[in-house]
C-alpha cells in the first residue's frame, strides 16, 4: 500500500510560512495584494477564485477581483490590464485563462508586468524558469508539485524522473524545475513510442496529460513515486486524476490523491508568490 502524498498538509505548511512573511511586511506598513482578472463567470474560474480568496485571507494577503464582461474587446482588456500594472497597491496579478476567443493571449502575455505576473503568463517569467532564475515566477501548479516533493523529502538528485505531458501549463515548466533539482528528466507525450515501457522505468513519475485515469498499473514501476497533476470528472461525476488511483496505488511507493493532492497546494503557492512579488517590488 502506497504512502499518500497529502497536499493539504503541504498547503498548511506553506500557509504558515507565507503568513509569517506577510505579517512581517504588514508590520512595515506594506500590505501584500493580489488582483484577480476574470473575464465572464466560467464556473471553474469561480470555483478556483473562491479557493484563492479564502487562501489569501488565511495568509493575510488582500485580494480584489476585477470582473470584465465576456464580450470585452482586446483594446479594452489591455487598458484594464495596464491600469492594474500601474497600481502601486497591487503586487500580484492573476489572469484566468483560457480567455475568450476575441482576446489574443499571444499579444496579452507581453502586456502583463513580469514583476507582478505570479502565475508565469509573461514570456519573461517563462524564460526565467528555463534559466533557473529564481527572481521570476514559475506557474503555480508545477511549483506545487515541487513543494510536495520537497515537503516529503524526496531526493531528486540523479533520479530517473519521467514527466508525462508537454504543455506550457505543466509538462515543460515542471521538467525545468525538476532539472534544477538535478533529476534526470524524460518528457513523454501522446506520441511517445512504447509509452508504458518508458514511464514504467521511472523512479518518479509526474503525470499531467489531461486524460482521466489514463495511467494504469502497467505504466508505473513497483515502488515508484507518482505525482498526479490531472483534474477530471469520471463517468460517475466524481473528481479523478490522470492516474487510475485504485489500480496504481497498490503498486506505487508514494502517490498523490485526487482530490487532495497537487490541486490543494496551488493556491498556497499563489499566496507565496504574491508575498515574494511584494517583497521584490518593495526591495525587502
Amino acid at each position: 500500500m502506497a504512502e499518500l502524498l497529502n497536499g493539504k498538509i503541504v498547503a498548511e505548511s506553506l500557509k504558515d510560512e507565507t503568513l509569517k512573511a506577510a505579517d512581517e511586511l504588514k508590520a512595515m506598513g506594506i500590505n501584500p495584494k493580489l488582483k484577480i482578472i476574470r473575464v465572464g463567470a466560467n464556473p471553474s474560474d469561480l470555483s478556483y477564485e473562491r479557493g484563492a480568496v479564502k487562501r489569501m485571507a488565511g495568509c493575510n494577503v488582500e485580494t480584489e477581483v476585477m470582473e470584465l464582461p465576456e464580450d470585452i474587446n482586446q483594446d479594452d482588456f489591455i487598458k484594464a490590464l495596464k491600469s492594474v500594472n500601474e497600481d502601486e497597491n497591487v503586487h500580484g496579478i492573476l489572469i484566468f485563462r483560457p480567455l475568450p476567443k476575441q482576446l489574443d493571449e499571444e499579444v496579452l502575455k507581453y502586456v502583463i508586468a513580469p514583476e507582478k505576473d505570479v502565475d508565469c503568463f509573461s514570456p519573461t517569467n517563462v524564460a526565467k524558469v528555463m534559466e533557473g532564475d529564481e527572481s521570476g515566477f514559475a506557474p503555480c501548479t508545477p511549483t506545487a508539485v515541487m513543494e510536495i516533493l520537497k515537503y516529503y523529502k524526496i531526493d531528486l538528485k540523479g533520479s530517473n524522473t519521467v514527466v508525462l505531458g508537454r504543455s506550457m501549463v505543466v509538462g515543460k515548466p515542471v521538467s525545468m524545475l525538476l532539472l534544477k533539482e538535478h533529476a534526470t528528466v524524460t518528457i513523454c507525450h501522446s506520441r511517445t513510442k512504447n509509452l508504458p515501457d518508458v514511464t514504467a522505468a521511472a523512479e518518479v513519475l509526474v503525470v499531467g496529460i489531461g486524460k482521466a485515469k489514463m495511467v494504469k498499473a502497467n505504466y508505473i514501476k513497483e515502488g515508484a513515486i507518482v505525482v498526479d497533476v490531472g483534474i477530471n470528472v469520471d463517468e460517475n461525476g466524481k473528481l479523478c486524476g490522470d492516474v487510475d488511483f485504485e489500480e496504481c496505488e497498490p503498486k506505487a511507493g508514494m502517490i498523490t490523491p485526487v482530490p487532495g493532492g497537487v490541486g490543494s497546494v496551488t493556491t498556497s503557492v499563489l499566496a507565496k508568490h504574491v508575498v515574494k512579488a511584494c517583497k521584490l517590488l518593495n526591495n525587502k
